[in-house]
């Protein structure tokens, strides 16, 4: 596969019920990156995923990776979906649940293999999870199910791992926690990360790209290549300005004569 990109997205259209969600959307993932996907709710960053993951059709356009068509079955690419919660009287433990990502699939109680074992404790050691291995699954705090569901995604040992909005609903130190997390993933496995998230500031020290939506269309590029005024204004389609404040982005709707509005923190809605 020398030469050829971990993932491929060329030229993708997508509709939804007759409405155009995304247009020409264009961006290539590499092995060993972080790529933070960054819109509002609502933007189609969820819509992209499923793509990606063969799960959504296209109007036009393709998705490749290693440059073949993307398929529901490559294992080449792992998912982390969107708010799983799991009910306190979940009768599974953590570990039988991340061997799910191996063996879930087969029918029957059969023994699970030395090597099933030692994936599992492999990905659990990975994720800071060994120390509640045997607890069950539904007892674990928000931030700590974050991390099963990342060790059962990667116990198939995918190429890349997509992961739908893994931050919400965690106070920020959890979230800060799973940053770290991931990034060593990435380092340390040589996985390639793509992340959605409505902020962009928590990721900002560990991307390597971004891949910007709003208004239907993408952006992507490196942070100092995509966060620019006159990239934003393109893709939002009206003035929009970026400041640099003590480490953090801030996006500011352009003025129009009524004064100009503040969005902190960079959720990427520009308010007009």
């Amino acid at each position: 596969m020398v030469g050829l990109d971990l993932l491929e997205v060329d030229g993708v259209d997508v509709a939804l019920s007759g409405r155009m969600i995304l247009r020409d959307v264009n961006f290539r993932i590499d092995h060993g990156e972080f790529t933070g996907l960054i819109g509002s709710n609502g933007a189609g960053k969820t819509t992209l995923l499923r793509v990606l993951l063969g799960l959504q059709d296209v109007v036009r356009g393709r998705v490749l990776v290693h440059g073949a068509p993307m398929t529901r079955s490559n294992s080449s690419v792992g998912y982390v979906p969107q708010k799983v919660l799991f009910e306190t009287d979940v009768p599974v433990r953590v570990r039988d649940f991340v061997a799910l990502g191996i063996d879930g699939h087969r029918f029957g109680l059969a023994r699970r293999s030395h090597h099933t074992d030692d994936l599992v404790d492999e990905m659990l050691e990975s994720v800071e999870a060994t120390s509640f291995a045997n607890r069950r699954i539904g007892s674990l705090s928000g931030g700590e199910q974050q991390r099963v569901l990342i060790a059962h995604a990667l116990v198939s040992k995918p190429e890349l791992l997509l992961l739908d909005e893994p931050l919400a609903n965690l106070d920020p130190g959890s979230a800060q926690e799973i940053i770290e997390l991931l990034h060593s993933v990435v380092t340390d496995q040589h996985v390639a990360i793509l992340l959605s998230a409505h902020e962009m500031n928590p990721l900002l020290p560990v991307m390597d790209r971004v891949v910007y939506v709003a208004n239907g269309r993408v952006a992507s590029g490196t942070t100092d290549e995509v966060v620019q005024p006159e990239v934003l204004s393109a893709l939002y389609g009206h003035h929009v300005d970026v400041l640099r404040v003590h480490g953090r982005v801030l996006v500011v709707a352009g003025g129009d004569g009524h004064g100009d509005s503040l969005v902190a923190d960079h959720p990427p809605v520009v308010v007009d």
